[in-house]
Parts: structure tokens; C-alpha cells; sequence
């Protein structure tokens, strides 16, 4: 079995420097630490974590907490998150809540008995919490989330979807969204109406359809709002799974996307670049997101005063094949 001295003798380091790398890593340099997780990773060694849990009073476990463990956006952020606590010295539970509070709670708990140190929540909704508050931070939430969050705006990047719409001539422009109570869907409905009003064109109920972010919700909210007498001639999706069932509902109806129908996600999951055809999508930081949220939960655990302190990461719209000029005569 790998010893201590044999990750020092292997990263070039002092046996000091080993042992301070693992237990409080952020007082050692990037190049420092990523030569010491990189020989305990060729070495095999394993250090006593029990022996610094019993020392510090902590679990040096954060838990991470996902409404829907298949989401392939959420798979991009918990990546980002499992790496990044490795290098800060955490492990990493994973707890697939399904969007159900009981669920939330059976993990809250863990981190107010102390087997866990703190909390990652990817879910747009605030956990409450009776007594003292807890080391939590919000990847993926929402500006107003009265605690530490990692963020985009949600509202702005859907006003960039329909200002580029318009630009291409689009002037029905129809809206797949989210659960219409998620806080989410609220914010990029609320960009895609000032959108439609700045740009001069008029808000109607008839060119929005309600989904949940999945691939089949957005086959079936496309298809009801492709089902009347002047049908959008673009769609903005608030995922690219419903960007992709949307696809797949029209092209076998015959549609033509994105000469007949432009369609534009939400996301930018690695299916949008080889999906036929290619999704045009607003991507988020997943990776960003994901290493901003450790840091900050790391700087709570560790000492720092519960603030308020949102982290806003910007948006990139990405333009791929599903979109393209409105058609001159659309049906």
C-alpha cells in the first residue's frame, strides 16, 4: 500500500507539503496541489480521512442534491462539482431528490446532524430550513434565492433567443417552457415576453406550451401549439431536450426545420451539436457553475460569514442548423 512518502516522493514535494495539500488545500498553489492529487491518484494512496474528520469536527462530505439525476445538464454540473471537491479535499454525495421535498429533506438532515458539511442545490427552489442556517449554496438557482448562489439570467438569455428570432424576420414566435411554476420558466418567460413587446409584437397564450423539460414533454407541447390556424414559424425551447422533441414531432409531420420552422434550446447538452439537425442554444458555464458553487460552499464551511452573494455567470448563445430565415410564405 502507497504511504504519504511515496506521493511526496512522486509530486517532488515535502511530506508537509503532501499533508497540508490534503488537508486544508487551499493553502497550497494550483501547480502544487494538481502535483499531489495527481501522484495520489497514480499511487493509489489513500489518506486516513477518518483521522482528520476526528481532528477538525468535520465530515469532509458536501452533498449535492439534483431534481433529476437523467437531466444531461445536471450531469455536466455534478461532474464539475465531483472534480472540484476532490482537488478542495471533499467527497461528494449525490442525492437524486426527484423534485420531491421529503426527499430534500432526508438530505438536509444529513447536514444538520453533521455527516455532512454542507450543501449543493441544484434546484431553483429555497430549502427552508428550522434553526440556525446551514453551509448552502445554490448552482443553477435564482437571483432572488436569499442565500449564496451560483447563476445565470434566465430573463436576459431568453430576450437574446427572440431579439436574434426577430432579427431573422420571425414575428410568430412560439414558447415550449418548463413547468410554468418552476422559477426558472418564469424568469426566461418573463425575458421572451419584454422580448416580443420591445421588438413590437403582441404576447398571445395560443403560442405557448407547457412542458417539463423533457425530450417527450417537448413532442407534445410542439405538437399543440403546431395545432392552429396561423402556427409560430420559430420556437424557443427552455431545453434542448424539448428542443429535441420538438424536432422529432415535426419532422414527422413532415415540417421541414428550420426552413418551415426555426427552433432554438436551451442548455447546450452535448446531444444539441450532433442532434439532426444541429441545435441552435443558449449555453450555460455547467463546468463554471459547478467549481464557483464548491468554492463558495468550501469558503462557508470553512469560516466565512453567511451572506447573501450571488454569483451571476454569463450566457452564450450558439447558433447551429435548427434555425434560420423566417419562411415568405408561412402557412
Amino acid at each position: 500500500m502507497a504511504s504519504i512518502k511515496d506521493v511526496a516522493r512522486l509530486a517532488g514535494v515535502s511530506v508537509a507539503t503532501v499533508s497540508r495539500a490534503i488537508a486544508i488545500p487551499e493553502k497550497v498553489s494550483e501547480k502544487t496541489l494538481k502535483k499531489v492529487n495527481d501522484a495520489v491518484a497514480l499511487s493509489g494512496y489513500r489518506p486516513n480521512l477518518l483521522a482528520r474528520n476526528f481532528r477538525s469536527s468535520r465530515s469532509f462530505c458536501i452533498v449535492v442534491m439534483v431534481p433529476d439525476i437523467t437531466n444531461p445538464f445536471f450531469s455536466q454540473v455534478i461532474k464539475a462539482i465531483e472534480d472540484r471537491a476532490q482537488q478542495r479535499g471533499y467527497a461528494v454525495l449525490l442525492g437524486d431528490t426527484r423534485d420531491q421535498n421529503s426527499r430534500e429533506q432526508e438530505y438536509v438532515h444529513r447536514v444538520e446532524t453533521r455527516l455532512a458539511d454542507g450543501l449543493i442545490q441544484l434546484r431553483p427552489n429555497e430549502i427552508h430550513v428550522d434553526g440556525d442556517p446551514l453551509p448552502i449554496v445554490y448552482a443553477c438557482g435564482c437571483e432572488n434565492v436569499p442565500n449564496c448562489s451560483v447563476t445565470i439570467d434566465n430573463t436576459l438569455a431568453a430576450k437574446k433567443v427572440v431579439d436574434y428570432l426577430v432579427s431573422l424576420g420571425h414575428t410568430r414566435i412560439g414558447c415550449l417552457t418548463g413547468l410554468r411554476e418552476n422559477p426558472h420558466s418564469m424568469e426566461r418567460l418573463a425575458g421572451y415576453r419584454q422580448a416580443l413587446e420591445a421588438a413590437g409584437l403582441e404576447y398571445s397564450e395560443q403560442y405557448v406550451s407547457e412542458g417539463d423539460f423533457t425530450l417527450g414533454s417537448g413532442q407534445d407541447a410542439a405538437k399543440k401549439i403546431m395545432c392552429q390556424a396561423k402556427p409560430p414559424t420559430a420556437l424557443f425551447c427552455m431545453s434542448d431536450q424539448m428542443a429535441m422533441g420538438a424536432i422529432q414531432a415535426l419532422q414527422a409531420q413532415g415540417v421541414q426545420i428550420p426552413q418551415q420552422v426555426s427552433i432554438v434550446g436551451f442548455d447546450n447538452i452535448a446531444y444539441a451539436e450532433f442532434w439532426h439537425p444541429t441545435i441552435t442554444t443558449v449555453s450555460q458555464p455547467a463546468e463554471e457553475m459547478g467549481k464557483r458553487a464548491v468554492d463558495m460552499l468550501v469558503s462557508i464551511i470553512e469560516g466565512k460569514e453567511f451572506t447573501h452573494e450571488s454569483k451571476i455567470l454569463p450566457t452564450q448563445l450558439i447558433v447551429r442548423d435548427s434555425s434560420g430565415a423566417a419562411p415568405k410564405d408561412p402557412a
